[in-house]
Order: C-alpha cells, then structure tokens, then sequence
C-alpha cells in the first residue's frame, strides 16, 4: 500500500479527523511526520514526544470502544513556507450519549515533507466553562468543514 499524500494542511487535518472518528489507528498514524520530534498533547494529559508515544496513546483512546464524532468550529489558520498552525474548537459527542458536546481547543501543526503535509504537533486543551468559543449547531454533528 503506497503512504498517504495530502496536498495541503486541510486535507492532512480532514484525514486525521476522519481516522480518529473511525478509529483507524493506521490512518490516524500515517497523517504523521515521520519524525521522532513529533509531539502530542491530549486535554489533561503530559506531553508524548515521538511516533510511538502517540501511537500507544491513540491506540488506547481507540481501545475503550468509545466511539466519538467531531464537530470543528472557529478555525484559524496561519501558513507560512513550509509549515501551517490551524487552530480549532473541537466539539465532541459520544455516540449513543445524549449529553452536550464537549469542547476542546485544539492546535494542529502541519509541515510540508517531501511535497506531503504532515502533522508535527497536536495539542488539545479543555475549555474553561466561562470561555466557551464558538457553539456548534443544534443539527446532528457532521465531520469538519
């Protein structure tokens, strides 16, 4: 199977959006740079630094059965050469849960390797109550944009 290509940040943020709510921890991964640098930060969670890391991590999210949709708002976006920084609200719901969605904010980094974008860092932290940006629709979620 050839390695994944995305030709630009948001095609790289759309794979990795759409591998996590399938729990398809191979596409997840495969967004990735290749590079022991790499970095990821889950909402209250320490700092994993190298592929592996954040593979174990995301393959015991994937592990508890639990299955997520995301629904992004209030994106910002900044890009420059080689290297993107995308900011979003991620508005999670559990299947079969009826609860509100929870909010995280969300930093992704892209950079271009070898004419490919690849996330380099994800970093996502919770939203203080009194801070709730941008509210997603009332309609069933959908994924990103």
């Amino acid at each position: 199977m050839a390695a994944a290509s995305f030709t630009t940040p948001q095609e790289a943020e759309q794979a990795f959006y759409d591998a996590f709510q399938r729990a398809d921890l191979d596409a997840l991964m495969a967004v990735w740079a290749e590079d022991e640098e790499v970095f990821c930060v889950h909402p209250g969670a320490p700092r994993l630094t190298g592929l592996e890391k954040i593979r174990e991590s995301f393959r015991q999210i994937f592990r508890s059965g639990v299955s997520m949709r995301f629904q992004l708002r209030g994106a910002q976006q900044l890009r420059g050469g080689l290297l993107a920084v995308h900011s979003v609200y991620e508005y999670i719901t559990v299947v079969g849960e009826r609860r509100p969605a929870s909010a995280v904010v969300a930093t992704n980094v892209y950079a271009n390797v070898g004419g490919s974008w690849r996330m380099v860092a994800h970093h996502g932290s919770a939203v203080p109550d009194a801070e709730p940006g941008p509210q997603p629709d009332q309609s069933p979620p959908t994924l990103l944009h």
